[in-house]
């Protein structure tokens, strides 16, 4: 199996609020890899959830391009869209209990998420998926008798049911405690180390986000920086602008005139000028 591909240009959705147009994106550019792990980061509110669904074909873009692999999101049809969710694209919901039938085990809760698999596709035994994530001794246990992590580790082997080759999560390590919270960050790494899944969560929690290997931080529907082995980076925009990092942007007030220069070697400088009436 072999991870896909996230790729979008000029991203756009727009939704309705009280009579009035909304950007939650606002021409959103980012390309992921196969086999990527990334992690979305920013405050409530950003697009991050908005930008899951539509990589997840819950939500249609307004604008823009969405590529999964071979799937152009834009021009899919409902039926295609539940193909791609069924075999190729894995979702965690915020909630862990939103994944699951609470009245089946997990290895019964894994089986009837491969039901939906299109015909003649490859999947794993249930008994390999609850290996994956280390619930193999809870494989028949009933939901009401695991842990918070256990069952949020359940939603994460019904996300992955059929090996797809891109799973996407919505908090998954939330409202769990910092031992949980490992474990859970732990098997998301192991699923993407052992299968090549491509992966995109989201988390508000710092310290996750400081081991993920690559981080896109959203801010106000935008790609405001991202986030390498720890070291934030501004990202130019498709339209050349610049989002400065936050702790950057703390420094330079609006309207403040930034003298852009280039050195011999090729580096890119950016100066405040001071301006008439500044200190």
């Amino acid at each position: 199996m072999s991870g896909l591909a996230i790729s979008t240009s000029g991203l756009v959705h727009i939704y309705r609020s009280q009579g009035h147009d909304v950007a939650a994106l606002s021409g959103i550019g980012i390309t992921v890899r196969p086999g990527e792990l990334v992690g979305l980061l920013g405050p409530s509110g950003a697009g991050k959830s908005t930008l899951l669904q539509l990589c997840g074909g819950l939500l249609a873009p307004s604008a823009g391009r969405l590529q999964i692999g071979e799937h152009s999101i834009a021009t899919m049809t409902e039926p295609e869209l539940d193909r791609m969710r069924a075999g190729d694209v894995g979702i965690v919901l915020q909630g862990a209990g939103r994944n699951l039938i609470p009245y089946l085990s997990p290895i019964d809760n894994v089986r009837y998420a491969q039901r939906a698999a299109p015909r003649g596709r490859s999947v794993p035994t249930p008994e390999e998926v609850l290996e994956l994530v280390g619930l193999n001794d809870q494989a028949r246990t009933a939901l009401t008798s695991l842990t918070p992590g256990q069952i949020q580790l359940c939603a994460v082997a019904v996300g992955i049911a059929t090996f797809p080759g891109l799973l996407l999560a919505d908090e998954p390590t939330s409202q769990l405690d910092h031992r949980a919270r490992d474990e859970v960050l732990a098997a998301i790494s192991t699923i993407n180390a052992a299968t090549g899944m491509t992966v995109l969560l989201i988390t508000h929690d710092p310290e996750v986000a400081a081991v993920l290997p690559r981080t896109i931080t959203i801010r106000d529907g935008r790609i405001a920086s991202e986030g390498r082995a720890g070291e934030e980076f501004a990202v130019v925009a498709s339209d050349g602008s610049l989002p400065l990092p936050r702790h950057v942007a703390e420094l330079l007030p609006p309207g403040t005139l930034l003298r852009v220069t280039t050195t011999e070697d090729g580096d890119v400088r950016l100066s405040p000028v001071e301006q008439e009436g500044q200190a």
